[in-house]
């Protein structure tokens, strides 16, 4: 028997591909009300927010590429675990992935130089995402039982117990990383974009973009394109057994 809240996490599991649009919808109001900040604050809310999406995409880059294959996914239609991840960095927290998407995003957010912005964004990803754990957690439980206990009774969601470390069954793979994450990172870099424009716009009434941001955007739109092309054409990013 499928619980409410169980059910709702599910949904929000199915759905959660489309934060970024809910994202850019939240920010307009915040963005317009933003004041206008000096040269050296913006240099400190940049490099808080370049470091904070590096570190996430780490932890993301470094989970996935130790991790086996039916797992960790970036399916949408229903959970998937073909084995309980217990080594690497899932042997000190229970959801990397969801901690590194946390970190992107605040890093993301905090380019809008709006400290409101980034307190309601943070608020809202660990409800959103909590819920989501919940139904994450009821499945594993089930499906494997005192295995899952006995793991997650020793660790918590997102903060690390790093005494329970243990090193990955599986070597690093280069190729599941990229197979798997230049998605993410267009995402990021459309988002980065989109904050700089609209910014700008409320600030001074005409579109202005950074040369910088833009091409960014076009190295990393190229390199998408062509990673997709060899995920979906060829087998030279297919390694058996991962993800």
């Amino acid at each position: 028997m499928i619980d409410k809240k169980e059910k709702l996490g599910n949904l929000l599991f199915k759905y959660r591909g489309q934060i970024p649009i809910l994202f850019f919808l939240l920010s307009i109001p915040f963005l317009f009300y933003t004041n206008q900040i000096s040269y050296q604050s913006q240099n400190i809310f940049n490099s808080f927010s370049v470091i904070l999406l590096i570190f996430g995409f780490l932890i993301r880059a470094y989970t996935i590429g130790t991790t086996p294959s039916g797992t960790s996914g970036r399916n949408t239609k229903y959970q998937v675990a073909d084995e309980l991840n217990t080594t690497g960095l899932y042997s000190i927290l229970k959801h990397p992935l969801y901690l590194g998407n946390y970190f992107i995003w605040l890093g993301v957010v905090i380019f809008s130089y709006n400290i409101l912005l980034v307190i309601i964004v943070s608020i809202l990803y660990f409800i959103y995402y909590g819920i989501i754990i919940y139904a994450e957690d009821v499945f594993l439980s089930k499906k494997y039982k005192e295995k899952y206990l006995n793991w997650s009774k020793r660790i918590g969601s997102f903060i690390p117990n790093f005494s329970c470390f243990e090193k990955s069954k599986l070597s690093f793979s280069f190729k599941s990383v990229l197979r798997r994450e230049y998605s993410g990172l267009l995402a990021a870099i459309i988002s980065y974009n989109y904050i700089f424009v609209l910014r700008n716009y409320f600030h001074f009434e005409k579109i202005k973009f950074s040369f910088f941001l833009i091409s960014c955007l076009i190295i990393i739109l190229i390199i998408s394109i062509f990673l997709k092309i060899l995920k979906t054409k060829t087998m030279i990013l297919d390694e058996k057994g991962r993800v």
